[in-house]
């Protein structure tokens, strides 16, 4: 299929309210494109995608009804979706629909874990055999496809689940043990978005600038913030019951609880060049994404 990079082509964002989709919808709308942003429920944060400039749908991955309403008239999509028991579901309920309308690019937000699984190969996270599958369908649906396998992101282990313990106690506490790790912050899937055909059917695994242990990183956002921040192997049973008692589900909490599990075991301890190759450019390194973020690492004066 031919494909001629132009900003008149509707790109639709799934999980637009998100770290990464939001990122995303407004790196495409900065480089001029049209997107159209999908969420799950009206509220603010609708709104600010609004007021970026995205045309705004309110739907359900899982919904067929949503979906047609979704895609139809879209040249491209970008799927990603949060950790969920319906994640095969609502990703073959998509395709079929992006099939349907005959979208020229499908770009799926897949995981690297993924590589060390197979038929017979999976992890205990029902999650991870999830993704698994997800692809395994996308490369029978005969849809133009584009895999992206990151590590783990910034946005999540270090922000989302890190944030309160090194704002209030100085220290980064997670339960990944010893192991290095090389996370990644919010890709820039802008880049194939822009122009789909060189990249169908590539899959591209996408790891941080250096594999390192906790330590080192304690010393980035000591670095970053001018205080010493210290690294706590957090117990993983504190850790997975801070997470129930912040509302996550137990598939959430499940999964989130094995992925610490094969950090420890080293499974993350990954590198490649295929962010370089993607993007031209170097991934953030943990001190400028610290350096960012400063202010929610950083207690205000009311709170000191």
């Amino acid at each position: 299929m031919m494909m001629k990079p132009t900003h008149d082509s509707l790109i639709l964002v799934t999980g637009a309210v998100g770290a990464i989709g939001r990122n995303l919808t407004g790196m495409l709308l900065a480089k001029g494109h049209k997107v159209r942003a999908l969420v799950r429920r009206e509220d603010e944060r609708a709104g600010a995608l609004r007021r970026l400039g995205a045309e705004v749908v309110q739907g359900d991955l899982t919904d067929l009804a949503s979906m047609h309403r979704a895609i139809e008239g879209c040249a491209r999509i970008y799927f990603g979706m949060s950790v969920s028991a319906a994640y095969l579901e609502a990703t073959v309920n998509t395709a079929a629909v992006a099939r349907h309308h005959g979208v020229e690019a499908f770009v799926n937000m897949s995981q690297m874990t993924v590589t060390q699984m197979n038929i017979t190969e999976t992890t205990d996270s029902p999650q991870h055999k999830l993704h698994w599958l997800a692809e395994q369908a996308l490369s029978w649906s005969g849809l133009p496809v584009v895999t992206v396998r990151p590590t783990v992101f910034l946005e999540g282990f270090f922000l989302l689940f890190a944030a309160a313990s090194v704002r209030d106690a100085d220290e980064l506490a997670l339960p990944l043990g010893a192991s290095k790790t090389s996370p990644v912050s919010s890709v820039d899937v802008a880049a194939i978005l822009d122009d789909p055909a060189p990249h169908i059917d590539h899959i591209y695994n996408l790891t941080g600038p250096e594999s390192a242990d906790l330590d080192h990183y304690a010393r980035g956002f000591s670095e970053a913030l001018g205080r010493t921040i210290r690294y706590r192997d957090a117990p993983t049973s504190e850790w997975s019951e801070k997470l129930r008692a912040a509302g996550l589900p137990d598939h959430v909490v499940h999964h989130l609880t094995v992925m610490t599990e094969l950090h420890k075991q080293g499974r993350y301890d990954r590198m490649s060049e295929d962010y370089l190759k993607l993007t031209g450019e170097t991934p953030m390194s943990m001190a400028d994404f610290v350096k960012l973020h400063a202010a929610e690492f950083t207690r205000s004066a009311a709170t000191v």
